[in-house]
């Protein structure tokens, strides 16, 4: 099974104490979003791990110690960049800050595992499309030979994004056409491979892959390891990824995106930020006597050769 520690949360940028405490002690507990009372306990083991899924706007926190988790266990990064500054994004590096720290965790765990997300991609009067492609290619050129590939997608307009975000321009068919090719000619440009995430759409005709970011056949290629041949389900409408667990937290991440799709608002997320405890088994609160505890789901997606076979 693969473990994600970033998909609710920027655990690593604002987590790492507890999350290599974890791995230490090798048990975490997540909530679920939708039933409270129910929670998953999950086996931090290398046994019981395929591969451990980062997702981080900053890896700067975890740099000095990552080696506690990547000394043990496969492991695979997204590293999200964008083209928007404090205004969009209030605790996030610049763009060249972050680049820097990304060479920074390129030395520690090699190129192929680590893939830059370009997302969401929005428009507004000051990140206009010509403004996005002026810093993708500032951006590609620099991390180009730096990482596996390039992954993006467009924003979707959901309710609350609407109310934090009334600036936001609708993106017509037409924008994204536009943005799909100077992106597909400007990867070609720096010879930076491309894809879409979660999109529908075929871009190919630009030299754009179309989705399915977080693939076994991907993951296994950047470990040296190889997965049996399975079903990518997606994690949501036009995703081809393979399923992974998350083990963070809704509300809990200072980041203060305003397009962020996991925090009900800055404030709530703040509140929940400080009163969290690192010594927690759970990254937000405590286990109480009303939880249910449920044991995941760890079944190895790895193609390990039966060993009865082997008797023969």
């Amino acid at each position: 099974m693969l473990i994600n520690t970033g998909g609710r949360t920027d655990t690593v940028q604002y987590f790492s104490d507890w999350l290599l405490k974890r791995f230490k002690d090798g048990v975490v507990y997540s909530r679920n979003p939708l039933f409270p009372n129910k929670v998953t306990r999950y086996e931090l083991t290398p046994n019981k791990v395929d591969c451990v899924i980062f997702c981080s706007k900053n890896y700067g926190p975890i740099l000095p110690r990552l080696h506690e988790i990547t000394d043990r266990f496969n492991t695979y990064f997204f590293y999200t960049i964008t083209a928007y500054g404090k205004d969009v994004e209030p605790g996030v590096p610049s763009v060249d800050q972050s680049i820097d720290i990304l060479y920074k965790l390129e030395k520690q765990v090699g190129k192929n595992r680590i893939v830059w997300r370009y997302d969401p991609v929005l428009l507004t009067k000051k990140y206009t499309i010509q403004q996005h492609l002026i810093t993708f290619g500032h951006m590609a050129a620099r991390l180009s030979g730096h990482v596996s590939r390039c992954v993006f997608s467009f924003v979707e307009l959901y309710e609350k994004l609407q109310f934090n975000m009334p600036e936001l321009q609708l993106l017509t068919e037409e924008d994204m056409e536009e943005l799909a090719e100077g992106f597909g000619s400007l990867a070609k440009k720096y010879r930076l491979p491309i894809q879409t995430c979660a999109t529908k759409t075929d871009y190919s005709r630009f030299g754009i892959m179309p989705s399915g970011c977080l693939t076994l056949e991907a993951i296994g290629e950047a470990n040296g390891v190889k997965f049996r041949s399975l079903k990518h389900k997606g994690m949501r409408s036009g995703c081809k990824c393979m399923v992974s667990h998350d083990i963070g937290a809704y509300n809990t991440c200072p980041n203060g995106c305003r397009y962020c799709y996991a925090n009900k608002n800055p404030q709530l997320a703040a509140e929940n930020y400080a009163a969290h405890n690192p010594d927690s088994e759970i990254l937000l609160g405590e286990i109480t006597p009303d939880d249910e505890i449920v044991y995941g789901n760890q079944a190895t997606f790895l193609d390990i050769p039966d060993p009865q076979l082997n008797l023969f």
